[in-house]
């Protein structure tokens, strides 16, 4: 089946969608980007994702060329143009095309950004649980990791680096401390206390991740925001990380130590729970 996507303003054939060789993007990652997941053919988190779309183009100085509710009605329309019931909708916005490549930023009275989104269909989403294992790496990415940009080059060698050692994912460290998975933030539980990074320009402020946080401290569970090391997370009882795409996904090995059983933790297995449970409720 042929998808219908978007692309400034048009729903196309994803065989009919182009954009410009100069679109900045393609040119110079010079883009942001959110992935808003699709439960029974409702939106997860959109408002999130919105608010933070908004400040990543508001970081970079990029023109918003969208209103939420305008925003809200593409996504909208995409899940019922490609019979989404459980799956992605990715939205990429770029500075846009000028008439040649430079980098200086054009005019943005004269250029326009680009909007483009599409969707991925993922039947069974909310029900995949992998034990997943990692290991992990050096974080050599630039020091803005807060924006969501389509700068993804070294998160996508990192995930390679993890499948030629036969593993699912990387975590990366920087200083000795672990900043975040290539594509998702990361927690370890010890003697029952959730730990995971503070909030810096050193990783994305996960909107997934906001909402297991606040629904653990509701849940009663202790959580605590700080650094740790590989080390530590490789003596820890249990742990996972978060993202849009899956949801909270338990971790049972890290470089090549197994964590408690090799099973997933009782911690993430519930979070994951609570997690899928309450955002179905608030589903737009």
């Amino acid at each position: 089946m042929t998808r219908t996507v978007y692309v400034n303003g048009d729903y196309l054939p994803e065989t009919e969608a182009k954009i410009s060789i100069f679109d900045r993007g393609f040119l110079f990652a010079d883009a942001v980007y959110e992935v808003t997941s699709v439960l029974n053919g409702k939106l997860i988190a959109f408002d999130g994702h919105a608010e933070r779309l908004k400040r990543s183009l508001d970081e970079l100085g990029m023109e918003n060329p969208i209103s939420t509710d305008d925003l809200l009605e593409v996504h909208r329309e995409l899940v019922r143009l490609n019979d989404i019931d459980e799956g992605l909708i990715y939205l990429q916005i770029s500075r846009g095309a000028a008439s040649d490549r430079d980098f200086a930023f054009p005019d943005p009275d004269e250029v326009k950004p680009t909007v483009v989104l599409f969707t991925q269909s993922k039947p069974g989403l909310a029900d995949t649980v992998k034990p997943m294992k990692v290991i992990s790496i050096d974080d050599i990415r630039w020091g803005r990791r807060d924006i969501k940009t389509v700068q993804l080059l070294y998160p996508s060698m990192g995930k390679m680096m993890a499948k030629a050692a036969g593993a699912d994912d990387a975590w990366m460290v920087e200083n000795g401390y672990v900043t975040e998975g290539t594509s998702n933030n990361v927690y370890i539980v010890k003697d029952g206390k959730i730990i995971t990074r503070a909030l810096s320009n050193d990783i994305l402020h996960g909107i997934t991740r906001a909402a297991v946080l606040r629904y653990a401290q509701e849940a009663q569970m202790e959580v605590e925001e700080r650094n740790f090391t590989i080390e530590e997370a490789q003596n820890a009882d249990e742990a996972f990380f978060t993202s849009a795409s899956a949801f909270v996904m338990p971790v049972v090995q890290i470089d090549d130590k197994v964590l408690g059983d090799g099973k997933p933790g009782r911690v993430a297995l519930r979070l994951r729970e609570i997690y899928l449970d309450e955002s179905l409720k608030v589903a737009v």
